[in-house]
């Protein structure tokens, strides 16, 4: 069986603003640092004085909008902007979020980040009672939820919509006289509030984002949170009260850019620490510490000071090459790799080398970075992981669904070893990883979702739940 190089991928990310002259300038700025957590596909929709504009198109967010006219006639005050990630619905147009949804009394814009965990189920209910959808995304669930409510206001409409969707998600919802974002039960995805110079109110799934638009923190939307924010200001409301911190441990190991705080944790600070706990845990002599770049060199800053190991820049990524996972043959595949990354002979030749990555997903690329590396001439070549073997799937909003695509699920730590042609493969510990994001003391898992690693997810994971359990009896060679 063949395996492609593919790497994890969040579903998406949105960035919204209220109250500032040039929304859609700036929100494409906000998504322009969002850009990591989704490439396949942007869009952006204003309010202008209650009319709602929208454009969207496949590709990079500096590709949907090439052309000026495209962000010029996005006109307004207030805006959403969302970059995606197929999880969830195909990679089209239909699909590119935000939605813009036109009824004869009113209209509004959604945007999402995340997973529902019941969309077969709801779609069901809902089509049976005459809804009509027009893509596959699941984000397309609470448009119908809200319409097909019974509650005499609009946001006991959306409250109803939320308590009855499962899973993770961040939703934005742009309305003619409001902006309303929301975030799951269990804050699964990162969703913060910041404000700019002017006094406008921009929202965000990092905040990264903040830096490059001059906005300030505010703070973080809670879990089970609903925040409307208009011209009177922002008001906080509850939609449930059963909740529980879990926000997705891989958003600090490898999906968030290392320059943005997660409920009050620095990535990069973290990362660190994973680094430095990883080197305590490691029990192998080595020369050089050699990061992964890009999401892996600050877990090899934390390595190398901890283990008092020269951290050096073993491994080069060329920044401009296509993903290796699109090649259309195997041989291509292979190619692609060597195109990202080199090996620095001169720096490895000799060394025997501790290699630095935040995961193995299938094992694919961890193989042949060991390859690059003994081909430059490192002696030895010890694989040391940031984070816990990954075992089970996401159903919150990673594009790892299933157990037969991770290696970890179907291999012992040997038998991966013996793959990826290392001579030594050591991962952090569970405790390590929690200890080291350090978020929480007092919840379960430090108020982190671990559930790739340990296999106890936080929620039922309805419609999933039967494949899952299927899954667990099936085994995948990847020898």
């Amino acid at each position: 069986m063949t395996y492609e190089v593919k790497s994890l991928n969040e579903e998406c990310g949105v960035f919204g603003i209220w109250g500032h002259p040039q929304a859609a300038q700036v929100t494409y700025f906000g998504l322009h640092s969002l850009q990591h957590r989704g490439q396949e596909g942007a869009g952006i929709l204003t309010n202008d004085a209650g009319k709602l504009i929208r454009h969207r198109d496949t590709g990079l967010i500096s590709e949907v909008f090439k052309n000026p006219a495209n962000l010029e006639k996005l006109t307004g005050q207030a805006a959403i902007g969302h970059v995606r990630y197929a999880t969830a619905g195909e990679a089209s147009i239909d699909n590119i979020q935000p939605f813009h949804f036109k009824f004869y009394d009113m209209e509004f814009g959604l945007a999402h980040n995340g997973n529902l965990t019941n969309t077969k189920t709801l779609k069901k209910e809902l089509e049976h009672n005459g809804a009509i959808f027009s893509s596959s995304s699941d984000t397309e669930i609470l448009a119908h939820l809200i319409r097909c409510s019974h509650n005499p206001s609009f946001m006991g409409k959306v409250k109803e919509a939320l308590n009855t969707v499962k899973g993770g998600f961040a939703y934005l919802l742009m309305m003619e006289d409001k902006l309303i974002a929301a975030l799951d039960p269990n804050g699964f995805r990162p969703l913060s509030i910041g404000k700019m110079a002017n006094g406008a109110i921009v929202v965000s799934s990092e905040t990264c984002a903040f830096e490059v638009v001059g906005a300030e923190w505010i703070r973080d939307v809670k879990p089970g949170e609903v925040v409307i924010i208009d011209n009177s200001g922002i008001q906080y409301d509850t939609y449930t009260t059963d909740t529980q911190l879990a926000i997705c441990s891989m958003e600090y190991i490898y999906f968030a850019r290392p320059d943005s705080n997660i409920h009050g944790v620095n990535v990069h600070t973290a990362r660190k620490r994973m680094g430095a706990q990883l080197a305590r845990e490691f029990k192998h002599e080595a020369d050089i510490v050699v990061g992964v770049p890009n999401s892996s060199l600050s877990a090899a800053m934390g390595f190398a000071e901890e283990s008092g190991l020269p951290n050096e820049m073993g491994l080069i990524k060329n920044q401009y090459t296509q993903r290796t996972f699109i090649q259309p043959t195997q041989e291509l595949r292979e190619q692609g790799v060597r195109m990202k990354l080199s090996a620095v002979s001169g720096v490895v030749k000799g060394k025997r080398v501790v290699m630095i990555d935040d995961s193995i997903v299938r094992g694919t690329t961890s193989r042949r970075i060991v390859q690059l590396l003994k081909e430059a001439g490192a002696t030895e070549v010890h694989v040391a992981i940031a984070s816990p073997p990954l075992k089970y799937p996401c159903f919150y909003g990673i594009d790892i669904q299933t157990r037969r695509e991770l290696i970890a699920a179907n291999h012992s730590v040997e038998e991966t070893r013996q793959i990826i042609g290392a001579d030594s493969l050591t991962y952090l510990s569970i405790d390590g990883l929690i200890d080291s994001i350090g978020l929480e003391t007092n919840v379960p898992n430090g108020g982190l979702c671990v559930a790739y690693f340990d296999g106890e997810y936080p929620t039922p994971i309805y419609d999933y739940e039967k494949d899952y359990r299927r899954s667990l009896d099936e085994k995948v060679s990847f020898y």
